[in-house]
Protein backbone atom coordinates (compact mmCIF):
# COMPACT_ATOMS: atom_id res chain seq x y z
CA UNK A 1 0.00 0.00 0.00
CA UNK A 2 1.49 3.09 -1.17
CA UNK A 3 2.18 6.01 2.00
CA UNK A 4 0.16 9.40 1.87
CA UNK A 5 2.00 11.66 3.94
CA UNK A 6 0.13 14.82 5.38
CA UNK A 7 3.17 16.91 7.72
CA UNK A 8 2.71 19.76 10.12
CA UNK A 9 5.29 20.76 12.38
CA UNK A 10 7.07 18.47 14.80
CA UNK A 11 4.69 15.71 13.32
CA UNK A 12 6.11 16.66 9.81
CA UNK A 13 9.28 15.73 10.46
CA UNK A 14 8.83 12.75 12.36
CA UNK A 15 6.33 11.71 8.99
CA UNK A 16 9.45 12.73 6.56
CA UNK A 17 12.09 10.91 8.80
CA UNK A 18 9.61 7.28 8.25
CA UNK A 19 9.64 8.56 4.30
CA UNK A 20 13.01 8.54 4.19
CA UNK A 21 13.24 5.01 5.76
CA UNK A 22 11.05 4.02 3.46
CA UNK A 23 12.79 5.24 0.36
CA UNK A 24 15.96 3.37 1.38
CA UNK A 25 13.86 0.10 1.59
CA UNK A 26 12.40 0.81 -1.27
CA UNK A 27 15.41 -0.68 -3.23
CA UNK A 28 15.18 -4.23 -1.04
CA UNK A 29 11.83 -4.76 -0.95
CA UNK A 30 10.21 -7.82 -2.82
CA UNK A 31 11.91 -11.23 -4.09
CA UNK A 32 15.64 -12.24 -5.49
CA UNK A 33 16.77 -15.11 -6.60
CA UNK A 34 20.05 -16.14 -5.26
CA UNK A 35 22.86 -17.75 -6.49
CA UNK A 36 24.26 -19.95 -4.30
CA UNK A 37 27.82 -20.38 -5.60
CA UNK A 38 25.93 -23.66 -7.56
CA UNK A 39 22.94 -24.06 -5.16
CA UNK A 40 19.57 -22.04 -5.55
CA UNK A 41 18.58 -19.59 -3.26
CA UNK A 42 15.77 -17.13 -2.66
CA UNK A 43 15.52 -14.01 -0.18
CA UNK A 44 12.03 -12.07 -0.26
CA UNK A 45 11.82 -8.76 1.71
CA UNK A 46 8.32 -7.24 2.99
CA UNK A 47 7.49 -3.74 4.45
CA UNK A 48 4.06 -3.25 6.42
CA UNK A 49 2.12 -0.07 6.95
CA UNK A 50 4.27 0.74 9.61
CA UNK A 51 7.04 0.82 7.66
CA UNK A 52 8.74 -2.23 9.90
CA UNK A 53 10.72 -4.96 7.22
CA UNK A 54 10.56 -8.51 7.92
CA UNK A 55 12.32 -11.20 5.70
CA UNK A 56 12.81 -14.64 4.93
CA UNK A 57 15.98 -16.59 2.71
CA UNK A 58 16.13 -19.71 1.21
CA UNK A 59 19.60 -21.58 1.74
CA UNK A 60 19.49 -24.26 -1.36
CA UNK A 61 17.38 -26.88 1.03
CA UNK A 62 14.26 -27.03 3.34
CA UNK A 63 12.29 -24.34 3.65
CA UNK A 64 12.89 -20.22 3.82
CA UNK A 65 14.04 -19.12 6.92
CA UNK A 66 12.95 -16.50 8.66
CA UNK A 67 15.04 -13.45 10.13
CA UNK A 68 14.39 -12.17 13.59
CA UNK A 69 15.59 -8.50 13.28
CA UNK A 70 15.59 -6.81 9.04
CA UNK A 71 16.90 -3.43 9.13
CA UNK A 72 18.44 -1.10 6.45
CA UNK A 73 21.45 0.43 7.79
CA UNK A 74 23.83 3.09 6.23
CA UNK A 75 21.72 2.40 3.19
CA UNK A 76 22.73 -1.55 3.37
CA UNK A 77 20.17 -4.08 4.43
CA UNK A 78 20.64 -6.01 7.34
CA UNK A 79 19.14 -9.52 8.42
CA UNK A 80 19.85 -11.16 11.51
CA UNK A 81 18.48 -14.83 13.54
CA UNK A 82 19.35 -16.01 16.37
CA UNK A 83 21.64 -20.02 16.41
CA UNK A 84 21.36 -22.05 19.11
CA UNK A 85 23.49 -24.74 20.31
CA UNK A 86 24.90 -26.40 22.80
CA UNK A 87 28.86 -26.50 24.12
CA UNK A 88 30.63 -28.50 26.77
CA UNK A 89 26.92 -29.11 27.93
CA UNK A 90 25.48 -25.26 27.97
CA UNK A 91 24.00 -23.32 25.70
CA UNK A 92 25.66 -21.08 23.12
CA UNK A 93 23.58 -18.03 21.29
CA UNK A 94 25.61 -17.16 17.91
CA UNK A 95 24.21 -14.44 15.47
CA UNK A 96 24.08 -14.96 11.61
CA UNK A 97 24.60 -11.65 9.62
CA UNK A 98 23.49 -11.26 6.75
CA UNK A 99 24.47 -7.90 4.74
CA UNK A 100 23.53 -6.89 1.38
CA UNK A 101 23.98 -4.01 -1.01
CA UNK A 102 21.54 -3.63 -4.23
CA UNK A 103 22.58 -1.61 -7.32
CA UNK A 104 20.26 -1.50 -10.01
CA UNK A 105 18.56 -5.04 -9.64
CA UNK A 106 21.46 -6.66 -8.65
CA UNK A 107 21.94 -8.29 -5.47
CA UNK A 108 25.13 -8.31 -3.30
CA UNK A 109 25.62 -10.54 0.13
CA UNK A 110 27.73 -11.33 2.48
CA UNK A 111 26.81 -13.44 5.18
CA UNK A 112 28.79 -14.03 8.87
CA UNK A 113 28.79 -15.62 12.16
CA UNK A 114 29.24 -13.94 15.03
CA UNK A 115 30.37 -15.44 17.97
CA UNK A 116 29.45 -14.22 21.47
CA UNK A 117 33.02 -12.52 21.98
CA UNK A 118 31.52 -10.35 19.02
CA UNK A 119 34.12 -11.93 16.09
CA UNK A 120 32.87 -12.52 13.01
CA UNK A 121 33.42 -16.16 11.07
CA UNK A 122 32.27 -17.89 8.33
CA UNK A 123 32.30 -15.47 6.25
CA UNK A 124 30.62 -16.10 2.54
CA UNK A 125 29.25 -13.98 -0.32
CA UNK A 126 26.84 -14.80 -3.18
CA UNK A 127 24.89 -12.62 -5.88
CA UNK A 128 21.63 -11.90 -6.74
CA UNK A 129 18.78 -10.86 -9.10
CA UNK A 130 15.60 -8.80 -8.30
CA UNK A 131 12.64 -11.25 -9.34
CA UNK A 132 10.09 -9.77 -11.44
CA UNK A 133 6.85 -8.71 -10.18
CA UNK A 134 4.05 -11.93 -9.97
CA UNK A 135 1.77 -11.57 -13.11
CA UNK A 136 -2.03 -11.23 -12.26
CA UNK A 137 -3.76 -14.57 -11.82
CA UNK A 138 -4.02 -16.52 -14.86
CA UNK A 139 -7.77 -17.11 -16.01
CA UNK A 140 -6.85 -21.25 -16.62
CA UNK A 141 -10.48 -21.26 -18.47
CA UNK A 142 -8.85 -19.73 -20.79
CA UNK A 143 -5.66 -21.70 -21.35
CA UNK A 144 -4.76 -23.70 -24.16
CA UNK A 145 -3.31 -26.85 -24.05
CA UNK A 146 -0.79 -28.35 -26.74
CA UNK A 147 -0.30 -32.33 -27.75
CA UNK A 148 0.33 -34.77 -24.44
CA UNK A 149 4.18 -35.99 -23.77
CA UNK A 150 3.64 -39.70 -22.04
CA UNK A 151 6.79 -39.55 -19.91
CA UNK A 152 6.93 -42.87 -19.08
CA UNK A 153 7.87 -44.91 -22.24
CA UNK A 154 10.11 -48.20 -22.42
CA UNK A 155 12.41 -49.28 -19.25
CA UNK A 156 13.83 -45.68 -18.43
CA UNK A 157 13.83 -44.26 -21.69
CA UNK A 158 13.61 -40.39 -21.82
CA UNK A 159 15.07 -40.47 -18.29
CA UNK A 160 18.56 -39.33 -16.48
CA UNK A 161 20.05 -39.85 -12.92
CA UNK A 162 21.04 -36.24 -11.53
CA UNK A 163 24.07 -37.68 -9.68
CA UNK A 164 25.28 -40.60 -11.54
CA UNK A 165 27.81 -40.92 -8.10
CA UNK A 166 25.32 -42.07 -6.41
CA UNK A 167 23.13 -45.05 -5.69
CA UNK A 168 20.27 -45.80 -8.34
CA UNK A 169 17.56 -47.42 -7.32
CA UNK A 170 14.77 -46.38 -9.80
CA UNK A 171 13.65 -49.00 -12.36
CA UNK A 172 10.46 -49.20 -14.83
CA UNK A 173 8.64 -52.49 -14.50
CA UNK A 174 5.09 -53.14 -16.26
CA UNK A 175 4.62 -49.62 -16.31
CA UNK A 176 5.56 -48.69 -12.95
CA UNK A 177 8.63 -46.05 -12.21
CA UNK A 178 9.54 -47.55 -8.66
CA UNK A 179 12.41 -45.68 -6.46
CA UNK A 180 13.85 -48.29 -4.02
CA UNK A 181 16.43 -46.52 -2.01
CA UNK A 182 15.94 -49.01 1.53
CA UNK A 183 18.17 -52.32 2.16
CA UNK A 184 16.83 -55.04 3.59
CA UNK A 185 17.71 -54.11 6.68
CA UNK A 186 15.71 -50.77 5.91
CA UNK A 187 19.08 -48.52 5.74
CA UNK A 188 18.95 -45.69 3.36
CA UNK A 189 21.13 -45.99 0.77
CA UNK A 190 20.02 -42.27 -0.23
CA UNK A 191 19.86 -42.64 -4.16
CA UNK A 192 19.67 -40.48 -6.84
CA UNK A 193 17.21 -38.20 -7.94
CA UNK A 194 16.00 -38.22 -11.64
CA UNK A 195 14.74 -35.94 -14.06
CA UNK A 196 13.82 -35.73 -17.50
CA UNK A 197 16.04 -35.61 -20.60
CA UNK A 198 13.76 -33.25 -22.25
CA UNK A 199 14.66 -29.72 -20.36
CA UNK A 200 12.40 -27.43 -22.64
CA UNK A 201 9.21 -27.52 -20.25
CA UNK A 202 8.23 -24.47 -19.60
CA UNK A 203 3.76 -23.92 -18.51
CA UNK A 204 2.22 -27.05 -18.59
CA UNK A 205 -0.12 -29.68 -16.94
CA UNK A 206 1.00 -32.59 -15.12
CA UNK A 207 -0.87 -35.98 -14.15
CA UNK A 208 0.11 -38.79 -12.59
CA UNK A 209 -0.49 -41.65 -9.82
CA UNK A 210 1.80 -41.55 -7.06
CA UNK A 211 2.21 -44.60 -3.93
CA UNK A 212 3.75 -43.81 -0.58
CA UNK A 213 5.20 -45.89 1.27
CA UNK A 214 5.05 -46.00 4.88
CA UNK A 215 6.50 -42.58 5.75
CA UNK A 216 7.80 -42.22 2.38
CA UNK A 217 8.90 -38.96 0.67
CA UNK A 218 9.80 -37.71 -2.47
CA UNK A 219 8.57 -34.60 -4.49
CA UNK A 220 7.68 -33.91 -8.12
CA UNK A 221 9.70 -30.73 -9.76
CA UNK A 222 8.26 -28.55 -11.99
CA UNK A 223 10.66 -26.94 -14.49
CA UNK A 224 13.33 -28.44 -11.76
CA UNK A 225 12.68 -25.38 -9.26
CA UNK A 226 8.98 -25.74 -7.41
CA UNK A 227 8.42 -28.92 -5.87
CA UNK A 228 5.24 -30.62 -5.29
CA UNK A 229 5.57 -32.46 -2.21
CA UNK A 230 5.20 -36.41 -2.11
CA UNK A 231 4.87 -37.47 1.32
CA UNK A 232 2.89 -39.79 3.29
CA UNK A 233 0.83 -37.38 5.52
CA UNK A 234 -2.39 -39.03 5.55
CA UNK A 235 -4.30 -38.34 8.61
CA UNK A 236 -2.31 -34.98 10.02
CA UNK A 237 -2.54 -31.47 10.17
CA UNK A 238 -2.27 -29.57 6.88
CA UNK A 239 0.81 -28.06 6.67
CA UNK A 240 3.59 -26.63 3.64
CA UNK A 241 5.22 -30.13 4.15
CA UNK A 242 2.19 -32.50 3.21
CA UNK A 243 0.90 -34.19 0.14
CA UNK A 244 0.60 -32.07 -2.76
CA UNK A 245 1.95 -28.91 -0.80
CA UNK A 246 4.33 -26.40 -2.84
CA UNK A 247 7.18 -27.46 -0.56
CA UNK A 248 7.36 -24.93 2.53
CA UNK A 249 5.11 -22.27 0.36
CA UNK A 250 1.84 -22.83 -0.11
CA UNK A 251 -0.18 -25.55 2.53
CA UNK A 252 -2.86 -27.34 1.19
CA UNK A 253 -6.48 -25.98 1.49
CA UNK A 254 -7.38 -29.56 2.95
CA UNK A 255 -6.37 -33.03 3.43
CA UNK A 256 -7.42 -35.21 0.39
CA UNK A 257 -4.78 -37.75 0.71
CA UNK A 258 -5.06 -41.31 1.00
CA UNK A 259 -3.14 -43.78 3.15
CA UNK A 260 0.33 -45.50 2.60
CA UNK A 261 0.30 -48.01 -0.09
CA UNK A 262 -2.78 -46.65 -1.98
CA UNK A 263 -2.38 -45.21 -5.41
CA UNK A 264 -3.46 -41.35 -5.46
CA UNK A 265 -3.99 -39.22 -8.21
CA UNK A 266 -2.27 -35.69 -8.45
CA UNK A 267 -3.03 -33.34 -10.66
CA UNK A 268 -0.91 -30.10 -11.22
CA UNK A 269 -1.27 -26.66 -13.38
CA UNK A 270 2.22 -24.71 -13.68
CA UNK A 271 0.98 -20.96 -15.04
CA UNK A 272 2.17 -17.87 -15.34
CA UNK A 273 4.18 -18.59 -11.95
CA UNK A 274 0.96 -19.70 -10.29
CA UNK A 275 0.18 -23.41 -9.22
CA UNK A 276 -2.80 -25.07 -8.94
CA UNK A 277 -3.22 -28.98 -7.72
CA UNK A 278 -5.84 -31.37 -7.36
CA UNK A 279 -5.30 -34.36 -5.31
CA UNK A 280 -7.59 -37.07 -5.48
CA UNK A 281 -9.64 -34.65 -7.22
CA UNK A 282 -9.55 -32.19 -4.84
CA UNK A 283 -8.67 -29.02 -5.06
CA UNK A 284 -6.04 -28.32 -2.66
CA UNK A 285 -4.11 -25.41 -4.02
CA UNK A 286 -6.50 -22.92 -6.10
CA UNK A 287 -4.00 -20.60 -8.63
CA UNK A 288 -1.39 -19.86 -5.43
CA UNK A 289 1.25 -17.73 -6.58
CA UNK A 290 4.87 -19.24 -6.38
CA UNK A 291 6.61 -16.35 -5.23
CA UNK A 292 10.46 -18.42 -5.27
CA UNK A 293 12.00 -21.39 -6.11
CA UNK A 294 11.92 -24.24 -3.25
CA UNK A 295 14.75 -25.96 -1.66
CA UNK A 296 15.96 -28.58 -3.74
CA UNK A 297 16.09 -26.22 -7.33
CA UNK A 298 18.12 -26.85 -9.72
CA UNK A 299 18.37 -22.88 -10.63
CA UNK A 300 16.98 -19.94 -8.64
CA UNK A 301 16.24 -18.34 -12.27
CA UNK A 302 12.46 -18.80 -12.78
CA UNK A 303 12.56 -17.52 -16.05
CA UNK A 304 14.32 -20.33 -18.12
CA UNK A 305 12.94 -23.52 -19.26
CA UNK A 306 13.43 -27.17 -17.40
CA UNK A 307 12.41 -31.15 -16.68
CA UNK A 308 10.50 -32.71 -14.51
CA UNK A 309 12.72 -34.10 -11.65
CA UNK A 310 11.61 -36.80 -9.28
CA UNK A 311 13.09 -36.73 -5.89
CA UNK A 312 14.70 -39.94 -5.01
CA UNK A 313 17.16 -39.48 -1.97
CA UNK A 314 14.57 -40.23 0.92
CA UNK A 315 12.32 -43.18 0.68
CA UNK A 316 10.66 -45.43 -1.67
CA UNK A 317 8.02 -44.36 -3.81
CA UNK A 318 5.95 -45.47 -7.08
CA UNK A 319 4.77 -43.36 -10.16
CA UNK A 320 2.66 -44.35 -13.44
CA UNK A 321 0.59 -42.73 -15.95
CA UNK A 322 2.75 -39.35 -16.08
CA UNK A 323 1.53 -37.04 -18.82
CA UNK A 324 2.58 -33.46 -19.81
CA UNK A 325 0.18 -31.50 -21.59
CA UNK A 326 2.20 -27.89 -22.29
CA UNK A 327 0.41 -24.86 -22.26
CA UNK A 328 0.52 -22.94 -25.67
CA UNK A 329 1.09 -19.03 -25.18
Amino acid sequence: MKKVLFAVGCVGLFLGSAAFADEAAKPYVGYWAVNLNGGAGWMGIEQADSGALSGSILWGGGSPLTYEKVNVENGALVLTRTLTSKKDGKEEKKTEKITATADNGQLSMTKVIVEPDGKENGKSEFKGNKIKPLPAKPDLSKVKFGEPIKLFKKGLDGWVAMNPKAFNGWSMKDSVLSNRVLDKNGKNKHGTNIRTVATNFEDFNLKTEACMAKGGNSGIYLRGIYEIQMADTFGGAVNCHNMGALYGRVTPLVAAEKPAGEWQTVDITLCDRHVTVILNGKTIIDNQPALGVTGGAITSDEFVSGPIYLQGDHSNVDYRNMVLTPIIK
